[in-house]
């Protein structure tokens, strides 16, 4: 990596700056990139979902958030970079000590929103510091055996998953730019255009996205800039004639064109590059800036969605109970490690209807590698499962109906009463947020703390968003829905799907995390004097309770989680037999204090 440096600074020089901006996003604000643009990986060795690194020409900083504190610095050369938080480490403040009066940095503007670029501008501009826009990114001139950009296929998602056609969806938004008087609308988000053409791809790994950009008219017509050797004539015939097909370089001159005679054009600033925007007004538009107006839709799952979420979680729940059977009779063998564990998870899953990936690595944390958030294990990281441990195994699948997304905590060995106590706090989070009943137009900042209390009593808590929104086979990651500290603004309605994940990781020895997806219903409970919302959880996978310290636990927990488990006994024996489901049966006994 320092050779890569080395040559960055270099070409720094060339062009007369003191610096460079890198972060992970790529033209599409994707968390998952295709491998053509993961340029921070390549530069810094990091391979998490969110960062940002910032070179000079003699010193580096990282920026992470919370999740990956442990992983950048198993990942990242400390010597040449200096890791960051992103939540309590100014980068204004960083370019203060690093930078002086006069120096440029640059930036390349497909890469970074306007919004962001223009408060640190702002900022940076109170010390005589410029941003400069590159028209080329330096390190894909250095990257020589840069993969090339995927090629793979387009396929239909057809109506009996999606739950309703294109045509619909797009005329429904066309008529709300025309009510607001907006001609059309600039649309970058992957997700936002596969759920609105009711398509699904293979160029983004773990999420079945396609790389694309839309434009849709207030007509409900839409132009759809894509690479068009990925579309076959079923899929033309799937797209239909409100579809305009382009090839995908010819979007930046199409920008440029859509706002002449100062026509209003939308376009989400959080989710649009600065290149879209600055395009848009060379051309001529009269820019609004708005929610991609996909988004909040989106996240509102109609019933075929919901009832697909439902029926993907049972069989991701099977194959997940086959897999644990399996675990609980190999782990005393002493041959089992974090590799093996998720290639077997996967024949597991692999069996399942309509299984077409997981939602995203694996995380399978055993001892101290279950206290890095977002952990995933190689063959210089691979540890044993054996003696006495806590293992932390995190997955998910893509499923043709739904997404799949869930934790659980399993002991190995003897657990000792400190992993109990933190364990039980965990799960009476859990219980305490799969409970809540809110008022209609609280959003998930308004229910973060119930998840924390319980480890708040006694000085704990966790560096990461206690939930986050999930696709209909879709991102496993889905905006604008969460529920965390920063949750404020979106709020939670009935149709959503988010996950409910509380945890507790103790630095170098062990990780907890109990993870459920829930899908916020109306309540009508007839006695409430304001209309309140709930949560159905979905996910039917039993919770290890051997790990629980009952004592901590109050009576209307331990009914809650008796119930889950009959729950899961319920929806999950039917797909067993013989010694799996004996296991079953033994995995969701009822718990009793006396």
């Amino acid at each position: 990596m320092l050779n890569r440096l080395l040559a960055l600074r270099q070409c720094l020089r060339e062009l007369g700056l003191k610096g460079f901006l890198i972060p992970h996003a790529d033209e599409h604000q994707c968390e998952y990139s295709p491998e053509n643009a993961k340029r921070l990986n390549w530069l810094t060795g990091f391979s998490g979902s969110a960062g940002l690194c910032v070179v000079t020409l003699d010193q580096a900083a990282i920026y992470v958030d919370g999740r990956y504190k442990i992983q950048v610095r198993q990942q990242v050369d400390m010597k040449h970079f200096e890791p960051m938080d992103f939540h309590h480490d100014k980068l204004e403040d960083w370019f203060l000590s690093h930078l002086t009066e006069g120096d440029r940095v640059g930036y390349d503007p497909a890469l970074h929103t306007r919004g962001w670029i223009k408060t640190l501008s702002e900022q940076c501009a109170r010390y005589d510091i410029d941003l400069v826009p590159l028209k080329k990114n330096p390190i894909d001139g250095l990257w020589t055996d840069r993969p090339a950009s995927p090629k793979n296929p387009v396929f239909p998602h057809p109506l009996t998953f999606s739950g309703e056609k294109s045509k619909d969806k797009r005329a429904r938004i066309g008529s709300l730019l025309k009510a607001d008087g907006i001609a059309a609308a600039v649309i970058t988000s992957l997700d936002s255009i596969a759920w609105l053409l009711n398509i699904r791809g293979s160029d983004v790994e773990h999420s079945p996205l396609v790389m694309c950009y839309l434009i849709l008219k207030n007509t409900g017509k839409a132009v759809f800039f894509v690479d068009e050797d990925k579309i076959s004539d079923e899929v033309r015939e799937h797209l239909g004639r409100g579809v305009e097909i382009k090839p995908y370089g010819s979007f930046a001159g199409a920008v440029k064109k859509i706002g002449r005679g100062s026509k209003k054009i939308l376009v989400d600033p959080v989710r649009t590059h600065a290149i879209v925007m600055d395009a848009l007004e060379q051309g001529g538009a009269i820019i609004i800036e708005k929610e991609d107006p996909c988004q909040i839709i989106k996240a509102c799952k109609n019933e075929v969605e919901l009832n697909g979420a439902r029926a993907a979680h049972i069989r991701d729940g099977v194959a997940m109970c086959k897999f644990l059977c399996w675990f609980e009779e190999n782990v005393g063998a002493g041959k089992l490690d974090e590799l093996s564990v998720t290639e077997k998870l996967l024949t597991f899953r692999k069996i399942q209807k309509d299984f077409r990936g997981l939602s995203f690595d694996t995380i399978a944390g055993a001892g101290p590698n279950g206290a890095i958030v977002h952990y995933r294990s190689s063959p210089v990281s691979n540890r044993e499962i054996k003696g006495n441990m806590l293992f932390l195994l995190d997955s998910g699948g893509q499923y043709l109906d739904g997404t799949t997304d869930l934790t659980r905590t399993i002991a190995v060995g003897k657990p000792t009463e400190e992993q109990r106590d933190h364990y039980t706090r965990v799960l009476k989070g859990h219980i305490a947020l799969a409970q809540a009943r809110f008022p209609v137009g609280r959003s998930g900042a308004h229910l973060d703390t119930l998840a924390r209390k319980s480890l708040w009593d006694v000085g704990l808590d966790y560096d990461h968003g206690t939930g986050h929104g999930v696709g209909s086979y879709l991102g496993v990651h889905e905006g604008p829905q969460s529920i965390s500290s920063r949750g404020f603004g979106i709020a939670l309605v009935p149709g959503m799907i988010l996950s409910n994940e509380p945890g507790y990781y103790k630095n170098g020895e062990y990780g907890i995390r109990i993870e459920n997806l829930m899908i916020v219903r109306a309540s009508h409970f007839e006695e409430e004097e304001r209309p309140m919302n709930i949560f159905e959880t979905i996910t039917f996978v039993p919770i290890d309770t051997r790990l629980i310290n009952a004592h901590m636990m109050t009576s209307t927990e331990i009914t809650w989680l008796n119930i889950y488990h009959a729950q899961v006994r319920e929806k999950i024996s039917p797909y067993l037999m013989d010694k799996e489901l004996a296991w079953l049966q033994q995995a969701t006994q009822s718990i009793m204090v006396l």
